[in-house]
Order: C-alpha cells, then sequence, then structure tokens
C-alpha cells in the first residue's frame, strides 16, 4: 500500500518529527511503500519530498495519505480535501492561543489560526482521526466525529536511542534533592506556577534546600514570558536554586533523569507529553497536575493530582525523597508502563492493527 506522510516540517529531535519518521519505520517493516512530505527538513535521516509532488505521487484511491496535523497550514488543509486516497488526520494537537494573550500576539495568531481548521477538518469526514492521546481525539468528538472513526496511538519517540547513552553530569546538580522538568519555556507549560511550587519546597527545608532543574529552550518571540520567568525566581530569591539549561544534549538528558528526585510536570496543556514517558524509561518519579492529557499518559505510573497548591506539591516530592519504598515503587510502575505500553515497538504493534482497516479486502 502507498502511504504519503504530510508533515509541515521536519528537525531533530523535535516530537512531531520523532513521530513521522517513527510511524514512516514502522509502516515500512510492514511491506508498505512509504514517502514523507514537507515544505523544509534539516539534520534527518528521511529523504523528504516537495509536498508539491503529493498529488503526482498519491493519486490513486488504495492508497492513504496521513496528515500530521501541528499548526494551520492551507496547503494541507486542501490537499486533505482534495485527494482521492483514504485520509487519515494525526492530530498532536495546538495549544489554545489564550494561553498566550499577555505574551505574544504572534503565538495568538497562529495557534487561534491552527486550532480554526478543526472545524473544517471534523466537516471532512476523514477515514480516521488518529490522535497522540485519547484527549486530542475530543477535539473531533466534541465537533460531531463519530468515535468510532476515532483511535490513539502515543507518539513514537527517541527514548531507545537515549536509553543507549552515558549519563553525562556535569552540570547535573547533584547532592541535593533534586527537582526537574523538561520541556520548552512556554505559558502553557506553567513554569511560574512551577517556581512558587518549589519556593514552597525550599521553605520547608531551608537548611537544605533542593535544587530546580529545568531543560527547555525559550523561543526569542515568548521573550516577555522568560523576562517573566526570571523575575518570579528573583522575586523568591531562588537564583542560587534554580538552573535552567536551554543546550542540553541527549547524554546531559539522561543524567537529570537519574539524578531527579521526581520529574514535576504543572503543564496546564499537553498533547501527549512525550518526557514524561521519557521519565518513566529513565526512572525518575513524576508529580503531575492532571490536566489535559497528563492522567492518560501517567496512568499509574506517577502521582497525579487535580490541584497545584504549592506546598502539596512540595510535600509531594519531600515525601518522594525521604520515602525509599515509594521511590522504588514509582520507579518501577514507571518503567513497567513504559515497556508494556510507550516503547516503540508496542506503538508500532497497535498502528499496524489500526492499519489493518485499510487494508484491501
Amino acid at each position: 500500500m502507498k502511504i504519503a506522510m504530510l508533515v509541515p516540517g521536519l528537525r531533530p529531535h523535535d516530537a512531531v518529527s520523532n513521530d513521522v519518521r517513527g510511524m514512516s519505520a514502522a509502516l515500512r517493516e510492514d511491506g508498505h511503500e512509504v514517502a514523507v512530505f514537507a515544505p523544509h527538513a534539516q539534520g534527518v535521516d528521511e529523504v523528504v519530498r516537495a509536498p508539491e509532488e503529493l498529488s503526482g505521487w498519491l493519486d490513486r484511491r488504495d492508497g492513504v495519505l496521513v496528515y500530521h496535523y501541528c499548526v494551520g497550514w492551507d496547503f494541507a488543509f486542501e490537499a486533505m480535501r482534495n485527494t482521492r486516497a483514504r485520509r487519515v488526520l494525526r492530530y498532536h494537537n495546538i495549544t489554545p492561543p489564550e494561553f498566550f494573550a499577555d505574551w505574544s500576539p504572534g503565538y495568538v495568531t497562529a495557534c487561534a489560526g491552527g486550532r480554526q481548521e478543526l472545524d473544517g477538518f471534523a466537516a471532512m469526514g476523514c477515514d480516521l482521526y488518529l490522535g497522540a492521546s485519547p484527549y486530542n481525539n475530543e477535539d473531533f468528538t466534541r465537533r460531531g466525529v463519530a468515535p468510532e472513526r476515532c483511535e490513539s496511538v502515543a507518539p513514537f519517540h527517541e527514548i531507545e536511542q537515549l536509553l543507549e547513552l552515558r549519563g553525562k553530569a556535569e552540570r547535573i546538580p547533584q547532592g541535593v534533592p533534586l527537582w526537574l522538568t523538561v520541556g520548552r519555556l512556554a505559558p502553557n507549560k506553567a513554569y511560574l506556577e512551577l517556581v512558587d511550587a518549589f519556593a514552597a519546597a525550599v521553605a520547608l527545608d531551608p537548611a537544605r534546600p533542593p535544587h530546580l532543574l529545568i531543560i527547555g529552550k525559550l523561543d526569542p518571540n515568548l521573550s516577555l514570558y522568560g523576562e517573566a520567568l526570571q523575575a518570579r525566581i528573583a522575586g523568591f530569591g531562588l537564583e542560587p536554586h534554580i538552573t535552567i539549561l536551554q543546550d542540553a544534549d541527549g547524554a546531559e538528558l539522561r543524567a537529570a533523569f537519574e539524578h531527579a528526585t521526581a520529574m514535576v510536570m504543572l503543564s496546564r496543556h499537553e498533547g501527549f507529553c512525550v518526557p514524561l514517558v521519557e521519565a518513566m524509561a529513565l526512572g525518575a518519579p513524576i508529580v503531575a497536575l492532571g490536566s489535559s492529557a497528563i492522567p492518560t499518559t501517567v496512568g499509574d505510573a506517577g502521582i497525579v493530582w487535580d490541584s497545584d497548591e504549592p506546598h502539596l506539591v512540595a510535600a509531594t516530592v519531600a515525601r518522594i525523597g525521604r520515602d525509599g519504598e515509594l521511590r522504588a515503587n514509582l520507579r518501577e510502575r514507571g518503567r513497567a508502563r513504559y515497556a508494556d505500553t510507550f516503547a516503540n515497538a508496542v506503538l508500532a504493534q497497535r498502528l499496524r492493527r489500526i492499519m489493518q482497516r485499510f487494508a484491501a479486502p
């Protein structure tokens, strides 16, 4: 079967790009002919065709077009509407624009434009709506898409490569309880609220304060948010206790997970959240706010609260730090959930089952 992957762009260590490449590899292993179409690509080991070549390559009803929907893109919308092939909308979610209202008019415009296409895709009657999580599919069932047209497969990822690395800990704080969070520095990730919770943790034990390690990049278009984050840190006098690494490599990421007392994720909006799965695979206990897709991603592999009240979060991480049995149990459950639910081989099996609906009779 011919399968076209259409994506806005490919770049290294990007969650959507990793999913495209992993999904393509799994489908090729099943004997399908897969081609990737994108307007730009850099630093990836994948042959990429220009989007304008799509209609000539995939021009039959027995083919499948998979569009990785993560931004607004007029070309892709029209391609999905006009193709003769079967249509799969692989939905990674788009952050609601209100999260950026105080920080970036450009982000507000981009996110609003991307989410405006939800109505059109719902009305399009795609053959399959393939969410990265059940939470993502709710954007379509709320718009009238029948649940039987929806499936979910977690994103393919690079965690196997991460597990093969040797940790590099020179820049990773050691000898103190370590809070870790991973993800781009953006308002929906709730870093201001994370600092509030961390300040409560420092107040709990000022004689041996913990350290907060944030691994993530700041888009220059969100510079106002970065300034607000620095101001919040300074307001509590926490500069000596917080490290932000915007240039961490895979070896440092592995070391961070291995040394963490807990991976603390207070994000308000996630379509899936791959860093939580990285924490599971590498044995970092998880403490999270149960927003958006986070509860279904974490499952029973972490502590998920309905509240991010600072003292509740601080007390939870402190308990993990002093309770070896709890810490070991969380690590064991995380590794088991990764192996049973999120390893790429497991995702490939689930994808194979779902794609059987397109097999010739």
